[in-house]
C-alpha cells in the first residue's frame, strides 16, 4: 500500500531537529547556542581580517584565539554535563565541571588580555 500524501518521508535534517528537540535538555541547548554564538563570532572575525585589514594583527590573533579557546573549554563543559557521558565523568559533578569551565576561562582572558599588549 503506497503511503499517502500526507504521510511524506521526512528529510533527515529534519528528523535530526526533531530529535534535537525532544532529547536534549534545556541545560545542553543552552551551552549548545553559546557554541554557536562562538563560531559565528569566530567567523566574523576570520572574514573581517580576511577581506577589511589586519592591520592590528595581534589584536586579531588575541580575539580568534579567544574564541576558539572559549568554544574548546565550553565543549569540554558539555561533553562533562551531558548524561549520556556519565560513565566516562564518574567522579565529576557537574559543579565541578563548572568550576573548572570558569577557572580555564579566568586563565584564558587573562592570557588573552596580556597577549594584546
Amino acid at each position: 500500500m503506497a503511503p499517502k500524501a500526507s504521510q511524506k518521508a521526512q528529510s533527515p535534517i529534519q528528523t535530526l531537529w526533531k530529535a534535537y528537540n525532544e532529547e536534549t535538555s534545556d541545560r545542553l541547548k543552552f551551552i549548545d547556542s553559546f557554541l554557536l554564538f562562538l563560531m559565528l563570532s569566530g567567523i566574523v572575525q576570520f572574514l573581517y581580517c580576511i577581506l577589511v585589514t589586519n592591520y592590528p594583527f595581534n589584536a586579531f590573533l588575541a580575539g580568534f584565539s579567544s574564541t576558539v579557546g572559549q568554544f574548546v573549554l565550553t565543549a569540554s563543559l558539555r561533553s562533562q554535563v551531558n548524561p549520556d557521558n556519565q560513565n566516562e565523568f564518574k567522579e565529576v559533578s557537574p559543579e565541578r565541571a563548572f568550576a573548572d569551565f570558569a577557572l580555564g576561562s579566568i586563565v584564558l582572558h587573562f592570557f588573552v588580555y596580556n597577549f594584546l599588549g
